[in-house]
């Protein structure tokens, strides 16, 4: 994106409460085509339910959320997802008893369009987005597997594959590499980098820092539903208020050397 394109998605003065609790305060910030925002900050900082916003699970109480210049605030769900807007959660989320090819045809029938009434069969552009989909983050020679069966690791990749297949304009990661090894997290690193290379904006939620600085061309934090931080990695471990709510001095010295030593980045 350059200096002169309009940003994809618009948060302006975004808030969301729950009667009396505020877990979003008056947020405003951009996402621009083709870029990777991370977002990270303490448990209870308001980061899913930001999520829950854009995707219309939970629509802003005030504020406005704007995807190309449309007003999606009070979009449902499924109107959102057939915008452009796809999203993976924490907890995985696939039909157990389905193949994996199946499951990632739900994504290409269901999430493209308002079909009530879809087909038996997939067409060949919904079978098309499925193939696509399996091939980016590589699951492919795995279609035939009953999506139960699965361990952690591609059960995520299924998810991200369900939620490609909808061919999203910008695509809501949350914690993507929770419960993962190091080993695994850099296969969901390249992964994520596959999709950024197709020109799908991401906004990814994370807690492992070493994955977040890596793929982010810009970095928020939050803390009690504010933006406390949005910059880059380098500035992130500099900041004051950052490593005293969120980071710490221990944690925020061994991103510091990650990130002058390049460690971060996949073997």
């Amino acid at each position: 994106m350059t200096t002169t394109d309009p940003p994809l998605l618009v948060c302006d003065s975004v808030a969301k409460s729950f009667g009396s609790l505020t877990a979003v305060r008056q947020l405003s910030f951009t996402a621009g085509r083709g870029e990777i925002l991370g977002v990270g900050g303490p448990n209870g900082a308001g980061k899913t339910t930001l999520f829950e916003v854009m995707s219309g699970l939970n629509p802003a109480t005030s504020g406005r959320v704007l995807l190309e210049g449309r007003d999606i605030t009070h979009a449902s769900p499924e109107a959102i997802c057939h915008a452009g807007i796809a999203r993976t959660f924490q907890l995985n989320a696939c039909f157990d008893s389905l193949t994996v090819r199946e499951n990632v045809e739900v994504g290409a029938i269901f999430g493209r369009s308002g079909r009530m009434l879809p087909n038996l069969r997939p067409s060949p552009e919904m079978q098309q987005a499925t193939d696509d989909a399996l091939d980016l983050v590589g699951l492919s020679a795995r279609q035939g597997l009953v999506a139960g069966s699965l361990p952690v690791l591609d059960r995520k990749l299924l998810m991200v594959a369900g939620a490609m297949a909808t061919r999203p304009k910008l695509l809501l990661m949350d914690e993507p590499v929770g419960g993962l090894t190091h080993a695994e997290t850099d296969l969901m690193m390249a992964t994520v980098r596959r999709i950024a290379a197709t020109g799908v904006t991401i906004i990814l939620i994370e807690h492992v820092m070493r994955f977040l600085v890596a793929l982010s061309d810009r970095v928020m934090i939050l803390h009690h539903g504010e933006r406390i931080y949005e910059g880059s990695a380098a500035g992130l471990v500099q900041d004051r208020r950052v490593i005293d709510v969120y980071l710490g001095e221990g944690a925020s010295a061994r991103l510091a050397a990650l990130l002058r030593e390049g460690r971060h980045e996949p073997a």
